[in-house]
């Protein structure tokens, strides 16, 4: 049985503990907060990119890009987001476990596969399983900008459009409520599908609509990561915080058993010294 010392320190560094994850739950939750305004905040520009892009390729007809044509499925491009540390629950799991389940599925060797990694437990967890992980960054704001991971956007938009994979998809937490996020796998490149839910709108083009798409195409494609990045940072903060408040609770859970347990151990310990003291006296008559 534990002695009173030892129950003691017990309940000091559980509450140590929970003063950590009570102020990390407060940090994310202010993070999460501000993650979420950002996400919502990036849909009307990318409503409206999404318009425009689609008032013009469709609107042209017979317009021909290598971003609008689907070709022979070579080498296939997946894009896997997670956060660079840990204590969000089963965030980071969830993707992992669903984008290596699909490779493993789909492929037969790592030349038909490349892994662009944007998180550190993503990049980890792919080299240290000798999988082809061709771009990687670590390291990403939590509140990102779009100048922070411009480079890896453009890089992996370049690749497709230089043939380096015949298809492009992105693995994310996509953000629900604070309480619940959704792993989701969404096709990027080609970009087949541009039907928006806003009337199309016609344009007069100068220059032509070719050269227009040249331009727009990429940087819609480059937004559509960017949005998925956010939406991820928002699922991130809100998963920690949820995680935190779990922790925080369960600490205060073990507070209560380890001081039950201290309560009664203090008070089989009076118990027995007055045992004793009525034995020596008893001895003593």
């Amino acid at each position: 049985m534990a002695s009173l010392r030892d129950i003691k320190n017990s309940i000091n560094s559980t509450k140590k503990m929970s003063q950590i994850t009570k102020a990390m739950e407060m940090t994310s939750a202010a993070k999460w907060n501000r993650g979420v305004m950002n996400a919502k905040a990036f849909v009307p520009y990318m409503e409206k990119i999404q318009e425009v892009t689609a008032s013009i390729a469709i609107g042209a007809g017979g317009v021909n890009h290598p971003m609008l044509q689907h070709r022979p499925v070579k080498k296939t491009g997946y894009i896997v987001m997670t956060s660079d540390r840990g204590l969000a629950g089963a965030f980071n799991s969830n993707v992992i476990r669903k984008v290596h389940q699909t490779i493993q599925s789909r492929h037969q060797s790592k030349d038909e596969y490349a892994i662009i990694a944007i998180g550190r437990v993503a990049r980890d967890f792919f080299v240290k399983r000798g999988m082809n992980v061709i771009l990687e960054i670590v390291g990403v704001s939590d509140q990102p900008s779009f100048e922070s991971i411009k480079d890896i956007t453009s890089s992996t938009v370049g690749m497709f459009a230089d043939g380096t994979f015949d298809e492009l998809y992105v693995y994310y937490n996509h953000y629900q409520s604070a309480i619940s996020q959704e792993v989701t796998e969404k096709k990027l490149l080609p970009l087949a599908d541009l039907s928006t839910s806003h009337k199309l709108i016609s344009y007069e083009f100068e220059p032509s609509a070719e050269e227009i798409l040249e331009v727009l195409l990429p940087q819609y494609a480059e937004s559509l990561i960017y949005g998925a990045l956010l939406d991820s940072k928002a699922s991130e903060h809100a998963a920690r915080m949820t995680a935190m408040r779990n922790a925080t609770d369960n600490a205060q859970e073990m507070i209560k058993s380890y001081s039950l347990k201290y309560n009664r151990a203090r008070q089989a310990a009076i118990t027995q010294e007055i045992a004793e003291i009525v034995g020596g006296a008893a001895a003593l008559e």
